[in-house]
């Protein structure tokens, strides 16, 4: 029976996982993006997570317990900092998993775990698709009658203006 064998060895020794994920936490926070496959980045998800809500509460104690996973100077000030600034007010949720496909050499699902307030363009995106999907069916018809419309309605005014000019 599993009792308590909730998460994903990854094929891996402890330390040898212990350290993989440190390095792709310190990734993920100093680029904010990283690509993956999808297993790691389920994991890191649950590896990271707790430590940027640790880091909302600037402290030297919780510096410390953060740099006891990380082991990285330059990731502690990034995430202390700018990462701590965008995301103090929201209650969790820090990342996002997006699917990208699948890896051609092994067919192993790969994906990018991005930190959510880094992406202004996700969420310009997001309102775009929303106005593309309403202007196909209701009024994109109609945008399509209109230039038409305004590539006649030229065309005759210039006709119009030449015959009493003709007179």
């Amino acid at each position: 029976m599993r009792h308590n064998k909730k998460f994903n060895h990854l094929g891996r020794t402890a330390d040898h996982r212990r350290a993989m994920l440190a390095n792709q936490a310190i990734s993920l926070i100093m680029h904010k993006r990283i690509t993956t496959t999808l297993a790691k980045a389920k994991e890191l998800k649950k590896y990271v997570e707790p430590l940027i809500t640790k880091a909302k509460e600037d402290s030297t104690n919780a510096r410390r317990v953060v740099f006891s996973y990380l082991q990285s100077k330059e990731a502690i000030k990034e995430l202390f900092g700018p990462v701590a600034e965008k995301v103090g007010d929201r209650p969790g949720g820090y990342t996002r998993i997006i699917k990208l496909g699948f890896r051609q050499g092994d067919a192993a699902q790969i994906c990018f775990i991005e930190l959510v307030d880094f992406d202004p363009e996700m969420a310009k995106t997001e309102t775009k698709k929303k106005a593309t999907r309403r202007s196909r069916r209701s009024s994109g018809a109609a945008k399509a009658e209109a230039p038409a419309q305004e590539a006649a309605a030229p065309a005759e005014a210039p006709a119009a203006e030449e015959a009493p000019a003709a007179e």
